[in-house]
């Protein structure tokens, strides 16, 4: 895999600050950052304590192993304190306005699957229904104070989220031929979850590698609480007809996510693993190298990259859906070159197994937004695939009729 590049202001940037005390002057330690949040808020209430190891260990990783530029450590700054900002804001709201925790979240539909399996253009899709609601970067972002119906399109935040996530492509050019950023694009449930400090999205964005294996065996439960917790404050005074959602990871603890959301709709998506872990390796250091200058190591996130145990989470699904653990009912599968070839079908397809109608106008938007989105159109993708750790794919594939592609 070629290393991704960075612009050369950045790269003259970050090496001008070599030799500062970037510790003192950025400090990412667990009470510095803690006392600032109050500080800034005005508020000291966390709520249960379950964020503390989390973050604990992520702070340690990011004055450390994450090896951080001058741009990485004011950006992990920046985030962490987002983060602590919000849990303080949203849970003092809630308790002045206890009532929004009675608001109900109705057969939410979440999309899972591998990275890269189509689970980002079949969201987008999906969400031209206008009878779905799906959140927003800016409001999963800036949760607080909860958007409201009548501001909805001229908020504020929208602007500041949209240069925050843009910035990606201005760090990394190669980020901009790999996923779509912005204020109003669709967000994943990762970012929801960030002030939980329970999160893959807080992995993905740095080489956090203590964390990250903290996080492959953590209970994840307070980061769905915390979740559903978000999603209540979001259509608090803005309401959604029915939730639409999305997020690779949610595939590990569909168990989980069914406990939270008892009614939930899954619609699960499929592509060759080996062309998935390509394409998410090549993605991530994209993304790692907007922080850092160390080299993306894969042996690092072998529990996430790699064949092996990447195919003992496929099949552990297979064993949920197979035991009854997740109903049959409950969970719909989507193969992505079916959507590729004619995703009006492959909706029709979705919508019919739970019940659900596709309306006239959803089908024409769904096809207008493919029309003024082709593939490749933010340029071309290109990345190698490693095809030695095919074996370890071979169950899942032939259970699920998934064709290799390399």
């Amino acid at each position: 895999m070629t290393e991704p590049q960075i612009p050369d202001w950045l790269s003259k940037a970050n090496s001008e600050a070599d030799f500062l005390a970037l510790q003192d002057v950025l400090p990412l330690d667990f009470e510095s950052l803690v006392q600032h949040a109050i500080r800034s808020t005005g508020l000291d209430d966390f709520g249960e304590d379950y964020w503390q190891e989390p973050l604990k260990i992520l702070c340690k990783d990011l004055d450390s192993v994450a090896e951080l530029t001058l741009f990485g450590r004011i950006a992990a700054r920046s985030d962490l304190l987002i983060w602590l900002q919000n849990r303080l804001n949203i849970l003092a709201l809630i308790q002045r306005h206890p009532e929004i925790t009675e608001q109900e979240i109705v057969t939410p539909m979440f999309i899972v699957g591998l990275p890269r399996s189509g689970t980002s253009i079949l969201f987008e899709v999906l969400a031209q229904d206008p009878d779905a609601g799906v959140p927003l970067t800016w409001e999963s972002m800036f949760p607080y104070p909860p958007p409201e119906a009548a501001s909805y399109q001229s908020d504020p935040r929208i602007q500041r989220a949209h240069r925050m996530y843009t910035q990606w492509a201005r760090l990394v050019p190669e980020f901009a031929t790999i996923h779509e950023m912005g204020g109003k694009i669709p967000a994943e449930c990762g970012m929801l979850m960030c002030s939980s400090f329970i999160s893959d999205q807080i992995a993905s964005m740095q080489m956090a590698d203590n964390y990250a294996a903290w996080h492959a065996t953590a209970d994840v439960r307070p980061a769905y609480r915390w979740h559903k917790l978000i999603l209540q404050v979001l259509q608090w005074k803005k309401p959604r007809g029915r939730w639409l959602l999305k997020a690779p990871a949610h595939q590990n603890y569909l168990d989980i996510l069914l406990e939270t959301y008892p009614d939930a709709r899954i619609v699960q998506t499929h592509r060759d693993p080996i062309k998935c872990m390509a394409s998410t390796t090549n993605l991530m250091a994209c993304i790692y190298k907007m922080r850092s200058d160390r080299r993306f190591d894969a042996v690092a996130f072998d529990n996430i990259l790699m064949g092996e145990p990447t195919a003992q989470r496929l099949e552990h699904v297979m064993a949920q859906r197979a035991s009854g653990v997740i109903p049959d009912a409950s969970i719909c599968d989507s193969h992505y070159y079916d959507l590729l070839e004619d995703p009006i079908a492959n909706v029709q397809k979705i919508y019919k197994h739970f019940g659900m109608q596709l309306g006239d106008d959803a089908a024409a938007r769904m096809t207008q937004y493919l029309a003024d989105k082709p593939q490749g159109k933010f340029g071309a993708h290109n990345y190698s695939s490693d095809v030695l750790e095919r074996p370890f794919f071979k169950r899942y594939q032939e259970h699920y009729g998934v064709p290799s592609e390399v």
